[in-house]
């Protein structure tokens, strides 16, 4: 009886230790596995070698970028000095981009609609920034309407106009080449604007047939579902 008892105690024993082990496997395991999941399939998107969102589904309005574009692969300038997304606080970002040496109606609207839009976000306001992007530095940019949309004065000049109606937007300057590789859609729909991801891709585009709440509709969600 000593020996059968001692035989089942070892048993039960060396059962719990191999339980034990299984278990701190799977902990151990499942952050690593998870990693190299995550890693695999963002490689695999930005390269565009993975269709994700059109395997899966979306509710999103605007229109996904594929593959996401990074802003940093331009060389950006702010007064003539570079800077880098990188190095800025990370936030999601309103893009608007605009070509040539004048700020023209759709221009001008769309830098209405995306400060709107901003305003519009409530508590998640803090979280996003606005950028104007262009291939003519702002100061060498004309403002090209005859009256602006929120029925403000006009100004004497483009400069004067984004210090008095959009002090918390960063003007940024890159050449037409970088401009080109950025933006793209804007060749076929002036109207096109984007929004940029914390960690700097150009990921969404939106244009003047997506309506402002669908807008705030999509970037609630990525805010809500977004760390930063």
């Amino acid at each position: 009886m000593t020996d059968e008892n001692t035989s089942r105690t070892t048993s039960r024993t060396s059962g719990r230790n191999n339980s034990g082990r299984l278990i701190l496997l799977t902990i151990v395991g499942l952050p690593v596995t998870m990693v190299l999941t995550a890693t695999w399939l963002w490689y695999y998107v930005v390269n565009g070698k993975l269709d994700i969102v059109g395997a899966l589904g979306t509710a999103n309005r605007g229109h996904l970028v594929q593959p996401p574009r990074k802003l940093d692969s331009a060389v950006l300038h702010e007064k003539g000095a570079v800077v880098r997304y990188a190095d800025m606080p990370p936030k999601w970002t309103l893009l608007v981009a605009n070509t040539g040496d004048s700020c023209a109606d759709s221009c001008e609207q769309l830098l209405y609609l995306t400060r709107q839009i901003h305003r519009a976000m409530g508590k998640y306001f803090d979280r996003i920034d606005r950028f104007y992007i262009g291939d003519t530095p702002p100061g060498q940019t004309a403002l090209a309407v005859t009256a602006l949309s929120d029925g403000a004065p006009l100004p004497a000049s483009f400069p004067a106009y984004l210090q008095g109606q959009h002090q918390d937007l960063q003007a940024l300057t890159v050449g037409p080449v970088d401009f080109q590789g950025l933006f793209p859609e804007l060749a076929a729909d002036d109207s096109t604007w984007y929004v940029v991801d914390p960690a700097g891709w150009v990921m969404m585009s939106y244009n003047s047939a997506i309506s402002y709440k669908d807008v705030i509709a999509d970037l609630k969600f990525l805010l809500k579902n977004s760390s930063e």
